[in-house]
């Protein structure tokens, strides 16, 4: 039995499989775990979509910015754009059901007993995992209701960007999604920033990736996170394992397995 992780699968779906034919993944056997972005930029987002949802005990999901994208397409409180690619998935007759199973997920993933936590973009240098926990929580709540359109008509806020315990709830949970899905840098004072997506080698104080303000967790657990390409090429200090090389984009695909620590690459086919 093997334990893999993967993110930013963006609808790659030939490269998704290819990369599974190569570390010969067991759909009884093995496990997948996927640090959310399964559609959009892609042409596939209905396959990988379908495919993940067919393993189900077997995948262990954390939703991204783009699936939480796609949910609000899908319910109409956002208008689709062509870079979604999202028309196939929309007219399919379980888009309905398989939206319901995303809706069901989560945002933060911990094995408490391997010491190993997924999310997609980050988790907040405010947040110790307590807090990570209960914020990740009330989303999957709220995400999961009857009323979820209302839920995400309401988050798309840039201006909760710090956090405080006395945030109202709406706030609250704008700053969670903001934190777990879309940011990349923290000011210096902790604040999130949610523009900036260059490499780190080419931004400058006050700017610092959330990863090196992350002291309030144990030290023992291990990070791993997509949402962020442009850390292709840049060491990044353990315990935190990036997962986005950009496949949607000309990179690779990329996959890592937990019992060796060992990752593998798939390349983007040019004929799809």
């Amino acid at each position: 039995m093997s334990t893999y992780f993967i993110s930013d699968i963006h609808g790659c779906y030939k490269e998704l499989k290819l990369i599974l034919k190569k570390v010969l993944f067991n759909v009884k056997k093995d496990y997948l775990w996927i640090a959310g972005d399964l559609v959009s930029r892609g042409p596939h987002s209905l396959k990988v979509i379908r495919y993940i949802f067919s393993l189900k005990e077997r995948v262990q999901i954390v939703l991204g910015n783009h699936d939480l994208n796609l949910i609000a397409v899908h319910s109409g409180i956002k208008e689709r754009k062509k870079t979604d690619f999202f028309d196939e998935f929309l007219s399919a007759q379980d888009s309905s059901e398989l939206i319901n199973w995303l809706r069901s997920q989560s945002v933060l993933k911990i094995d408490e007993k391997r010491k190993i936590i997924m999310v997609h973009a980050g988790i907040s240098p405010q947040w110790d995992i307590k807090t990570a926990k209960k914020c990740a929580l009330e989303i999957e709540r709220c995400l999961s209701s009857k009323n979820y359109s209302l839920f995400l008509k309401s988050i798309y806020k840039n201006e909760i960007n710090y956090w405080t315990n006395n945030l109202k709830k709406l706030d609250r949970l704008r700053y969670s999604i903001n934190a777990f899905t879309r940011m990349r840098y923290c000011y210096t004072d902790s604040r999130l920033n949610l523009f900036c997506k260059k490499s780190p080698n080419l931004v400058k104080y006050p700017l610092v990736p959330w990863y090196k303000l992350l002291c309030n967790f144990e030290k023992e657990y291990s990070v791993f996170f997509g949402h962020w390409s442009s850390l292709r090429g840049i060491k990044v200090p353990q315990p935190f394992f990036p997962l986005d090389n950009g496949c949607c984009w000309g990179g690779e695909l990329t996959i890592f397995r937990w019992e060796d620590k060992k990752y593998f690459f798939q390349p983007l086919e040019k004929n799809i």
